[in-house]
């Protein structure tokens, strides 16, 4: 049966999230479609998928078409870049097995993408991952060796309206299960209060949990005018020559700004600024840390975030994840036993030793961070 509906069409599909309509179909230049973005079209009620690129190639295991799929999503893979030339947003279509025809008329051809062909894809990229990661570790070293004169200094940080000096701070970004790990933590941020930092679109999922953020920092690309224009700072990160891509769409919505120039990606200058302006703790959500997460990003390497985090480390709890270790009451209670026993053999050298006892305390948290206390 034939398939038909309104297009939106972006090569840029966190761009693309920003405008779809439900029952919509999406067009989108995604290769290796992540399961971050798969989400943020599910949410958005698409219609069908349809991609210039192909969405799983086998070169690592992502998710997106996966997720896709099991919500009986339709997609047409491969089609080629001319169809961003060949349709207008707005247009209505129809979808006739792999074959995409507006008004009867032929426009572009791609390949139906089923489980099996996943599947058989998903196999292939489990198998490329040492590949993979040999490439990307090699990257990084390199990188990272050239790079790590300029993290080693202080980095020159913009004042800010925003006290961060010895505050908690809360570091928000698109990550995997942002959205579940930021619930998870509700009490946490009831309880301390942490300063509010959104970069790019995790300034949304922020203001959709109900809190406002401080800061927004980014190049703006991924976050919507509802939170540009909630009242929050927004710090805008340039290049090190100070080029901000970002400040464009700032000027255009005429909103005060304040460029960044930092090395690494956004995440990293959000780090970096809420170290050097002295905050007493950093948690991080959503912030990406691994192989599969760099990957999908279409980054080669972490040097930048290898460094920045070597650097903020002393401080920095990260949240990742931390909505599937809570589970119910015996788990809490299970971890606060083990965590107490951990604890019981090291009593006398804490009270004779401040360093550990500071040390300490910040493990407390971490173990209370993760349980949801």
């Amino acid at each position: 049966m034939p398939i038909e509906g309104i297009v939106r069409l972006d090569r840029l599909t966190k761009r693309l999230l920003r405008r779809l309509r439900p029952e919509e179909i999406a067009i989108i230049a995604h290769r290796d479609l992540d399961e971050l973005a798969a989400k943020g079209l599910l949410r958005a009620r698409v219609k069908a998928v349809i991609n210039a690129y192909p969405s799983i190639s086998g070169r690592y295991p992502n998710r997106g078409p996966e997720r896709l799929l099991q919500a009986r999503i339709p997609i047409i893979d491969n089609v080629g870049e001319d169809i961003f030339n060949r349709l207008a947003e707005g247009d209505r279509i129809s979808i006739r097995g792999p074959c995409i025809f507006q008004d009867n008329r032929l426009i572009a051809r791609g390949e139906v993408l089923d489980y099996n062909t996943v599947r058989l894809r998903l196999e292939e990229g489990r198998a490329n991952l040492a590949r993979e990661l040999d490439r990307f570790i090699n990257n990084t070293l390199v990188y990272a060796a050239r790079e790590k004169e300029v993290f080693l200094r202080k980095i020159q940080v913009p004042e800010l309206p925003v006290k961060i000096k010895g505050q908690h701070v809360l570091v928000v970004a698109r990550g995997h299960n942002y959205r579940e790990d930021l619930a998870t933590i509700r009490s946490y941020i009831a309880e301390k209060k942490p300063v509010l930092i959104g970069v790019d679109g995790g300034g949304d999922a922020l203001l959709e949990l109900g809190y406002t953020p401080h800061l927004i920092i980014g190049d703006m690309d991924s976050v919507s005018d509802r939170v540009l224009t909630c009242g929050a700072v927004l710090v805008v990160h340039a290049y090190k020559d100070g080029y901000a891509p970002g400040l464009a769409r700032i000027e255009k919505l005429k909103l005060p700004a304040i460029l960044f120039p930092a090395p690494g990606t956004s995440e990293d200058a959000a780090l970096l600024l809420a170290y050097e302006q002295g905050a007493e703790l950093i948690v991080a959500v959503g912030l990406h840390s691994n192989l599969i997460d760099f990957l999908e990003k279409g980054r080669q390497g972490m040097a930048s975030t290898l460094l920045v985090r070597l650097k903020v480390g002393p401080i920095l709890v990260d949240a990742k994840g931390v909505n599937q270790l809570y589970r119910g009451p015996v788990k809490l209670a299970y971890l606060g036993g083990v965590f107490l026993a951990g604890l019981f053999p090291f009593l006398v050298t804490v009270l004779v030793s401040t360093r550990i006892q500071y040390f300490l305390q910040l493990m407390l948290f971490k173990i209370r961070l993760l349980v949801g206390l």
